[in-house]
């Protein structure tokens, strides 16, 4: 099951499998990086609730939205993990492949 698509408003473009991997190593790394960043922030807007109890409200909604940014971070964070899997197995296989037909 392989569905890599690169929109980038580029032409459609064949990336060798090893590519694919640098490409979604990064993104799932920037991903990472994402979740943490927002998580942080959300803890940051919990604690200003209660240093803040004037402005409670509008801190409690930038926490949800914080939270709402880590959670979907996260999420993508998996898919680009999952996507690394792929790339892994697909460089695995050409190899046991090339391997495979070089030794007569």
């Amino acid at each position: 099951m392989k569905h890599h698509h690169h929109h980038h408003g580029h032409q459609q473009h064949h990336h060798t499998p090893q590519q694919d991997l640098k490409h979604h190593k990064h993104l799932e790394h920037l991903a990472e990086a994402s979740a943490l960043a927002a998580s942080a922030y959300a803890l940051h807007e919990k604690h200003q609730i209660k240093k803040d109890p004037l402005h409670a409200h509008q801190h409690k909604i930038a926490e949800e939205v914080a939270a709402a940014i880590a959670l979907g971070a996260a999420g993508f964070a998996l898919h680009e993990h999952h996507l690394v899997k792929e790339d892994k197995h697909q460089i695995k296989m050409e190899r046991r492949h090339h391997h495979h037909h070089h030794n007569y």
